[in-house]
């Protein structure tokens, strides 16, 4: 159950990171995040 877990986290966290990847940095800024930190985000979102 745990490895269930741990894969959908990272699809998660990959579609997240996917998802911010696309958008400007200008978008970004507008919900208060840099180009920088989206694999962060996304970690503390999904993990």
């Amino acid at each position: 159950m745990m490895m269930v877990r741990s894969f959908s986290n990272w699809l998660k966290y990959r579609q997240a990171v996917s998802q911010l990847s696309h958008l400007n940095a200008r978008k970004l800024a507008d919900v208060g995040i840099a180009p920088a930190e989206i694999r962060a985000v996304a970690r503390k979102a999904c993990f």
